[in-house]
């Protein structure tokens, strides 16, 4: 049986969360705030977290921050639950490194339907390559296990680049596949590891910041009409 960890301040939520999971068949335990949630963390693992952002305390934004930090919490999936709809917030949360994210009010069979899919997704990831640690492509350097990229000036002069997770993610991918045309539904799926229509402009923000970042070099990552984005491999 599946254990999905539900973190909600609000008691009616909560145990509406739970009674809808135990209901469905999976094993549900709820917390109001981090303070409890942490504790119970250090003593077994869950397969999921609905996660609310509004928590009294530490919010639900730093408590995923620091789960995507901890090298043995990182991989847990995890669902932003809030009643905040700005994409702004949605942007944040996959960023920061949310799976998914569910809009207050939502449906309870929305809820579970989102659970299975994210499970499914994630328990079919394939296993890592053996691929190299550190990459070079025209003026961009990368390091996979130190998490580092850097832009090469003309001079010479060794740049360290200050990306954030799905903007390094981006350059590694793009990198790694000089000249394909990449579409905004392919990259949702391999960067934000989601599929949801509607969520395409996230890309478009962030190849923006990204493009911005790389100075002069960020015209390497070109639109591509009617599909998407690619990077010059010359």
């Amino acid at each position: 049986m599946k254990k999905i960890w539900c973190v909600e301040d609000d008691a009616s939520i909560r145990d509406i969360l739970l009674y809808t999971l135990q209901s469905t068949g999976f094993e549900g335990r709820g917390f109001e705030e981090a303070g409890t949630f942490w504790s119970a963390l250090k003593d077994e693992q869950p397969d999921l977290i609905l996660l609310d952002i509004m928590l009294p305390g530490s919010d639900g934004m730093s408590i995923l921050k620091a789960l995507r930090q901890h090298p043995e919490w990182s991989s847990i999936p995890v669902i932003m639950t809030t009643a905040k709809g700005m994409e702004s917030d949605k942007i944040v949360a996959l960023d920061q490194g949310a799976d998914d994210y569910l809009v207050k009010p939502f449906g309870m069979m929305e809820m579970i339907a989102r659970i299975k899919a994210v499970m499914r997704r994630c328990e079919s990831k394939p296993a890592i390559p053996d691929v190299q640690d550190h990459l070079a492509l025209g003026p961009f350097e990368l390091d996979r296990i130190a998490h580092m990229a850097w832009l090469i000036h003309e001079d010479g002069v060794k740049e360290k680049l200050d990306l954030t997770r799905k903007e390094f993610a981006l350059l590694e991918l793009f990198m790694t596949h000089p000249g394909k045309a990449f579409s905004r539904d392919d990259l949702l799926m391999r960067v934000w590891k989601t599929d949801f229509a509607g969520e395409t402009r996230t890309v478009d923000v962030h190849i923006r910041a990204l493009r911005t970042k790389l100075q002069e070099a960020g015209s390497r990552i070109e639109t591509v009409r009617g599909i998407g984005y690619r990077m010059d491999g010359s």
